[in-house]
């Protein structure tokens, strides 16, 4: 097998976006005489370079070769038919050449991949003897030239595809085979092309990846849903792979423009890999940028996959409920067993005063009303940087009193991610932790950093996961010793004795694994979950059988308006249902829709109740104005 589809079994692959559209942002010119695009290979070969260095940086790890229309079809309506060897060979070693360059600079040893790109003739209605020639002359030439894989992409005819696997398989040692069709979905649940028709044909044909290029990106997903299940597919027999462009335009509010930003594209890969697609990037407008969020998403996802096991031979056993009760009012009422109530907050983005003053009093009104156990920070929530939980909690208690000798009116959890500390980071932040008296933690694997264009590059860490941390921390500090099985101190004891909180996704689309993460955080040590919020009964089903387990805090979001409920269900691992999005299309007043979704959630908090789950996880994200009202009315 080669290493192309070892590495693509192993786990999503990151390939690269769009080279004409960004060719055209670039030089403000479009493919024309003079100025063809796959010519550049060989006239403007720094300009080439350039655009594979751009996706490389962004993360890419596979390079599709700038030959999408270096075809004798295509080129010669553009007079360079004479060329077509000439070109599609300096397309792989343009891509090569940028691999090295970046290999030299960045000192990487990750493997990188060259996809010889392969589009569809001119004309569909072509003999198949003379399509036979056309792209025999295109395969030997990027087969000679090294590619890692050929890659046929926007094909719309099902029986160039026959032909083209056909004179593929000719060829002594040919390289994996990647098909991608440009499926288009229509009314009623038809396609342009049958998707069970496309995995039969390549499966057929020899290829070992199939999937969609050239679509909207929900097209790509439902291709995606629509052949998961075929047995080809099941088997592992052909891998799937998705490239979507960055979709249309419709209306959002008043304006009519795209939500496919950077970030939604991020969120859309990680979705892929949790579907199962392997091979995943973008094509037409999907530029470096959202690439460089694909990645993140991606990062964040395979994070800490394998468990860690914490074995030292000095530990002792772990901090239990006796030393933990004393963490704070949360902490007591969760592990005795009783209803417990935490608050989300986010802390301040930037340096005004009012907006801090304002979430102070608001922490004090929530400590005030006696309707709340805690108050929990998030930790760069989206991505974006805000003020560490940790000083802002330090924040809150010098503002308000809060000291050692008069305590703390509602237990103060940090959220905290692994993203943006190494292990030895991660250790000496908790250590700070328990000096400063914060004695609850949220571990979460954290969403990967947003850039906007004018914020500098930030990368993710993620040296682990929350498995690993939840075990970090249960395993190692609170037995006593370091990450590394040293003992914290000589002196009696010298256990921290943090609770420890983690997160679960009732929703996700990978359950299997999500699963799995939720039982090793549950052996590791987690002493409660806290859920994304839900917003129906079922998706809750799946954590029946853990209930005696581990204290179960649901989530609850109060939503603001019809396009805030719109906003919350693309992030990943979150559903609205159709019957809540109905109850707000209901009315057009903006203020008549906060309070729908004030109801909403009221009725969610008494559900929960009544159904003895572990407690209450609150979130209002826009505003905490509403927070007091729904609690006071739930």
């Amino acid at each position: 097998m080669s290493e192309f589809l070892k590495t693509l079994r192993a786990g999503p692959l990151l390939a690269d976006g769009a080279i004409g559209s960004y060719l055209f942002e670039r030089t403000g010119r479009l493919s024309e005489a003079n100025h063809v695009y796959e010519a550049l290979n060989v006239s403007s070969a720094d300009a080439i370079r350039e655009v594979h260095f751009a996706y490389l940086q962004a993360g890419a790890r596979c390079l599709t070769t700038n030959t999408f229309g270096a075809n004798r079809t295509q080129l010669d309506a553009m007079g360079e038919g004479g060329r077509a060897v000439a070109l599609n060979r300096a397309g792989v070693c343009r891509a090569r050449e940028s691999i090295d360059a970046f290999r030299e600079q960045t000192g990487s040893d990750q493997p990188y991949f060259v996809l010889g790109s392969i589009g569809p003739t001119r004309d569909d209605e072509l003999s198949g003897s003379t399509v036979r020639g056309v792209y025999r002359e295109q395969v030997e030439a990027l087969v000679d030239a090294g590619v890692d894989a050929l890659q046929a992409e926007t094909f719309g005819s099902l029986a160039h595809i026959e032909i083209l696997l056909e004179l593929i398989r000719e060829i002594p040692d040919a390289p994996p085979v990647v098909v991608q069709m440009a499926v288009r979905e229509l009314s009623g649940g038809r396609w342009n092309l049958d998707p069970g028709a496309i995995v039969e044909t390549v499966v057929a044909g020899g290829a070992q990846v199939v999937g969609a290029n050239c679509c909207a990106p929900w097209e790509a997903s439902a291709f995606v849903k629509a052949v998961a299940d075929l047995d080809a597919v099941a088997r592992g027999r052909v891998l799937l792979s998705a490239m979507p462009n960055a979709g249309g335009f419709h209306r959002i509010g008043h304006r009519y423009m795209t939500d496919v930003n950077p970030e939604f594209m991020g969120k859309l890969a990680r979705t892929l890999g949790e579907l199962g697609v392997r091979l995943i990037g973008g094509c037409c407008e999907v530029h470096p940028a959202h690439i460089g969020e694909m990645n993140n998403y991606l990062q964040g996802r395979q994070a800490g996959r394998r468990t860690i096991e914490v074995v030292a031979r000095e530990a002792l056993p772990p901090a239990g409920e006796k030393e933990k009760r004393g963490n704070g009012p949360f902490s007591k009422k969760i592990l005795a067993g009783e209803f417990a109530v935490s608050v989300e907050m986010l802390p301040s983005r930037g340096t005004a005063p009012k907006v801090l003053a304002q979430k102070i009093e608001f922490v004090s009104e929530l400590a005030e009303s006696g309707l709340a156990d805690a108050l929990d920070v998030t930790d760069g929530s989206r991505g974006i940087p805000l003020v560490p939980p940790g000083d802002f909690i330090n924040v809150v208690r010098d503002t308000l009193g809060w000291t050692k000798e008069s305590g703390d009116r509602l237990e103060l959890i940090p959220h905290f991610t692994t993203r943006d500390l190494n292990v030895m980071g991660l250790q000496s932040r908790l250590m700070g932790y328990h000096w400063q008296r914060i004695h609850n933690v949220i571990l979460i694997t954290g969403d990967p950093p947003k850039m906007s264009p004018t914020y500098p590059r930030s990368t993710a860490v993620f040296d682990v996961d929350s498995v690993g941390m939840v075990n970090f921390t249960h395993g190692c500090l609170n037995s006593g010793v370091d990450f590394g099985g040293q003992r914290l101190g000589r002196h009696k004891d010298p256990r921290t004795h943090f609770t420890i909180g983690t997160g679960f996704e009732p929703e996700a689309l990978d359950m299997a694994r999500e699963r799995e993460k939720l039982e090793n955080k549950i052996g590791g040590g987690a002493d409660y979950v806290m859920t994304q919020p839900v917003f129906r009964p079922e998706p809750l089903a799946i954590l029946e059988p853990y209930r005696e387990s581990v204290p179960i805090v649901v989530g609850v979001m109060i939503l603001t308006s019809l396009e805030h409920a719109r906003r919350v269900g693309q992030v990943p691992g979150v559903t609205i249902p159709r019957s809540v999005l109905e109850r707000l299309e209901t009315f057009d007043s903006p203020a008549d829709q906060a309070s729908v979704g004030r109801d909403i959630a009221i009725e969610q908090i008494r559900w929960i109740k009544e159904n003895d789950w572990s407690g209450l996880y609150l979130m209002s994200p826009s505003s905490h104005r509403p927070i007091l009202d729904v609690l006071r009315a739930a």
